[in-house]
């Protein structure tokens, strides 16, 4: 028995053990699943420094590869310049020189220009040849003189030198002078006649600045005073002098690149291509102030709009307002209309206040949008004033380099010529503002002190220290001034000529309440198409600058 109840001891104690190690295997597997599901927070940050570090690697590599390509297209840009810097060392160096100088290189010197002082000639000269020369000589008309070169005798390429020859000459005389190199070579200028150079005091700048007002700045403030005749004048009148604008622009360009090239052919050297700087200027002038008058006028125009825009919506919202108010109406108001001490009740005199308020907004918007319908056609006569200004300039330049070398004589009738043909000018600023509103005097007047001041300051500049490379650069910029405006006249007259076909061009009266059109007015529409009048105005504008130009 005892054995029987030990066995059974022994087998219940197996068995719990045995269902204690399945509760702990149990715990143990249900720990287990639990942690798995539990997330792991320092696997999570360690992720998260991961996927950081790699994020800042992929920006690292991508900068350095931006790094890399700006560095090689630096290197391919530059690498032309290295390869044409060594060419050029090559060719320079003894080595190179052996090789490709076949010949002797001839000196070139210009005389630039020729002075008359007090018994002495002064002629300025430089050296425009390939190498640098040394002067030895300096002589007038063929007979050695004795003459001090400043700063030196040795001039190296493209340097200046002044040539001091004491001599006694004589007023209104032919002279030639000429300068010798070492090799013998020979330059020489002519001076058809004789004249004192004019010397920088205040009688000379007086001088100076009496002709170029007469010249410049009476004729275009005289031809402004076509203005008030303008204003007048009929559809066809008007666009028959804008076409006479535009002729008279065009002749002062031509005429402008015409004396240029003149002076490049005659006073400059061949080495500065002269004709090819006159048409580099001109293009980029015309392209400069082309984009300037484009960017200002649009800049102009979205100011006027952006006001005109606040003044409509303060408009609109003034008379949202007062139907608000009146669907509010309060006690107070009731009791004033009924009072008898005020004969006019609160509504009425809100209604007439209202309507003082509509009419003066209206009158704001009325006044913003003359202001933008006139500012393309004040733009257009700044941008002519500043043309002939630049013109004018260059023109007074060339009036004082003239009078420095002698080339032509101060006289009344050369005043007068002057005069006559540079009052056409103002009637070109003053012509595209004809169908505009009313203008301030002020205005006028200092469009044309812009054109005609930079005549004085021309003669000044070219009556004093002469350049032959700084008066083709001012004529071409004048030129290029002119053409750009030409355009932009061309331009306005065609928008112009579309805003009319739209309507009728032709003004029209009223009898009792039907239109009628006056005869003459039948006649001159009937008889002058637009484009016959733009044709006779360009023609007549370029007839009336060559035939007032005969008289300079």
């Amino acid at each position: 028995m005892k054995d029987k109840k030990l066995e059974k001891a022994a087998k219940d104690e197996e068995l719990g053990m045995n269902e204690e190690n399945k509760i702990s295997t149990k715990t143990f597997d249900s720990i287990s699943e639990r942690d798995k599901k539990k997330p792991d927070i320092g696997n999570t940050e360690e992720q998260q420094q991961t996927s950081i570090g790699i994020n800042a690697d992929i920006s690292n590599t991508r900068a350095t590869e931006r790094k890399s390509k700006k560095m090689l297209s630096l290197v391919l840009a530059i690498t032309p310049l290295i390869i044409l810097a060594a060419m050029i060392y090559f060719l320079s160096s003894p080595y190179g020189q052996n090789l490709i100088n076949t010949g002797v290189p001839l000196p070139e010197v210009s005389i630039e220009k020729v002075e008359f002082h007090e018994n002495q000639v002064v002629a300025f000269i430089r050296n425009t040849g390939p190498e640098q020369v040394t002067i030895s000589q300096a002589d007038i008309n063929d007979r050695i003189q004795s003459a001090a070169i400043e700063p030196s005798q040795v001039l190296p390429r493209l340097s200046e030198a002044k040539v001091i020859i004491p001599f006694f000459w004589n007023t209104a005389e032919p002279y030639e002078v000429g300068i010798t190199t070492s090799d013998g070579t020979r330059f020489s200028k002519i001076i058809e006649a004789a004249a004192p150079a004019p010397v920088p005091n205040i009688n000379q700048f007086s001088v100076f600045a009496m002709l170029g007002i007469f010249v410049g700045v009476i004729p275009v403030l005289i031809g402004l005073v076509w203005y008030p005749f303008l204003r007048k004048i009929t559809r066809n009148q008007y666009n028959f002098f804008l076409s006479l604008t535009a002729g008279l622009l065009v002749f002062l360009g031509i005429d402008a690149f015409l004396e240029s090239n003149e002076i490049a052919a005659n006073n400059l050297a061949a080495t500065f291509n002269g004709q090819l700087l006159i048409i580099v200027t001109i293009i980029a002038t015309f392209l400069g102030l082309f984009y300037l008058s484009e960017y200002f006028t649009k800049r102009a125009e979205s100011k006027i709009s952006n006001e005109y825009e606040e003044e409509e919506s303060r408009h609109l919202s003034s008379q949202n307002q007062p139907l608000k108010s009146s669907e509010k109406p309060t006690a107070k108001t009731r009791l004033s209309s009924i009072s008898l001490t005020n004969p006019l009740s609160n509504d009425t005199i809100e209604l007439t206040q209202r309507e003082h308020e509509r009419k003066k907004k209206e009158e704001q918007l009325t006044r913003l949008i003359d202001k933008r319908e006139i500012i393309r056609p004040l733009t257009l006569s700044l941008m002519v004033a500043i043309g002939i200004g630049l013109h004018n300039f260059g023109e007074g330049l060339a009036i004082g380099a003239a009078v420095l070398l002698g080339e032509i004589a101060l006289s009344t009738f050369l005043i007068i010529g002057f005069t006559i043909h540079n009052t056409t000018e103002g009637l070109a600023i003053v012509a595209p503002l004809a169908k505009t509103g009313r203008l301030m005097i002020r205005r006028l007047i200092l469009m044309g002190l812009i054109a005609g001041v930079p005549t004085i300051i021309g003669t000044w500049i070219g009556g004093f220290v002469y350049s032959p490379l700084a008066s083709i650069i001012f004529l071409s910029v004048g030129a290029g001034a002119i053409f750009q405006v030409v355009y932009a006249l061309v331009v306005f007259m065609s928008k112009s000529l579309r805003q009319t076909s739209k309507t009728d061009n032709v003004e029209s009266k009223k009898f009792g309440d039907k239109p009628v059109r006056s005869g003459t007015e039948l006649l001159t529409s009937r008889e002058k198409s637009p484009s016959a009048a733009i044709i006779a105005g360009f023609i007549m504008g370029l007839l009336i600058m060559y035939i007032t130009g005969l008289l300079v």
